[in-house]
């Protein structure tokens, strides 16, 4: 059985935290380690001191510690606060982890004191000796440091939510510091009537739309493995590398899986803003030169004439009164169970083109979101 893409992120976010956390609980460790040299017992406990048990509770505790935390950001937090600005994210939620900081660690201290002790953990000697090292500085060093480890954590996960999921792996790999060349799919995705509704509306509340429309579109993106390229106004660009693209027609259900959603939400888009937003997508595939620019502002762009005529596709909706339009190159691609829904509608010499390419109108085959 097949791990749904949403627990897959969520067990990728959890494990990135239990990295991250690890990796400074064993740093701490090692400076621990520095500081007592052949000291057997905590100066200002009077606890037992052993290295290699040192690691081996502080490891194991770190790692489970950031995967919890990952675990319910992904789950819980990011929906709670997506709307709130990053101070308070960081303000809110260091104090919710800050508690549950200090209960996570009285219990490793007092498990660690029980296994030395060779007594129950509600044993009163245990809990003396717990008590007596909660009431002096070294916990609370601790404290502050797993406190810095925990703030370091969340400001790479809302940085990595900032520049987009993936982005900042890229970045810190620099798997694109070198320009490479690659075939990817691009579907442009654009409002109908977006002049006509923000005339309505005001830009006030035409900025809330879009908003709530993108945020709609979210998960079907992750789902589907997507990675959103740019926000141009009322148009979003999706970009998929050419194998995780056509695995299962991931690019094609991406399409559907926003129309399920946005159908799905009908009832909120009518409430707050009298419509429900419409769109059109256009579909190409093809090699793009990927790499980083910029020196104030560092940004992954793609370069190639595959965007400007995906663009163009897109564009041509209107004209062929359709909702999506793929080009021949990627229809070739795509798994032939779904080439039963296309419809070829022509092969026009698109705006500034040279040579013509083969159109053919999607109607996908849609059914109500159940829900994530």
């Amino acid at each position: 059985m097949e791990i749904h893409p949403k627990h897959k992120r969520y067990f990728r976010q959890a494990l990135t935290f239990g990295l991250i956390w690890f990796l400074f609980g064993i740093i701490y460790c090692l400076v621990e380690r520095g500081l007592m040299g052949r000291e057997t017992i905590y100066p200002s406990t009077g606890n037992q001191y052993d290295f290699k048990n040192s690691l081996l509770f502080v490891g194991i505790g770190s790692f489970v510690l950031g995967g919890i935390q990952g675990w319910i950001e992904a789950v819980w937090f990011k929906k709670l606060f997506q709307t709130k600005p990053l101070w308070f994210k960081l303000l809110v939620k260091g104090s919710y982890y800050l508690v549950f900081l200090i209960v996570f660690l009285s219990t490793i201290a007092i498990a660690i004191n029980s296994y030395y002790l060779n007594l129950s953990p509600f044993d009163p000697m245990v809990l003396k000796t717990y008590f007596i090292f909660i009431g002096r500085f070294p916990f609370w060093s601790v404290i502050i440091y797993a406190a810095a480890i925990l703030t370091i954590a969340l400001f790479l996960s809302e940085v990595n939510n900032y520049i987009g999921v993936g982005m900042f792996r890229n970045f810190f790999l620099g798997k694109y510091h070198r320009p490479i060349k690659e075939i990817r799919i691009f579907m442009f995705l654009d409002m109908k009537s977006s002049t006509k509704i923000a005339e309505s509306l005001g830009h006030e509340q035409y900025f809330d739309l879009l908003k709530l429309y993108y945020s709609h579109m979210s998960d079907a993106i992750l789902e589907t493995y997507g990675e959103i390229y740019q926000y141009v106004g009322d148009e979003i660009v999706v970009s998929w590398p050419e194998g995780i693209g056509l695995k299962s027609n991931n690019c094609m259900r991406c399409f559907e899986r926003i129309s399920e959603t946005i159908s799905t939400n009908e009832g909120l888009f009518l409430s707050r803003f009298g419509l429900v937003p419409e769109f059109k997508a256009g579909y190409h595939i093809g090699e793009v030169t990927t790499g980083e620019i910029g020196n104030i502002k560092k940004e992954i762009i793609y370069t190639g004439d595959i965007l400007n005529t995906a663009a163009r596709i897109q564009a041509e909706c209107n004209t062929y009164n359709a909702k999506v339009l793929v080009s021949g190159n990627l229809l070739e691609r795509l798994s032939p169970v779904s080439h039963r829904e296309f419809t070829e509608v022509g092969t026009p010499l698109l705006r500034g083109k040279q040579e013509a390419i083969r159109l053919f109108k999607w109607e996908p085959d849609l059914h109500p979101a159940t829900g994530s």
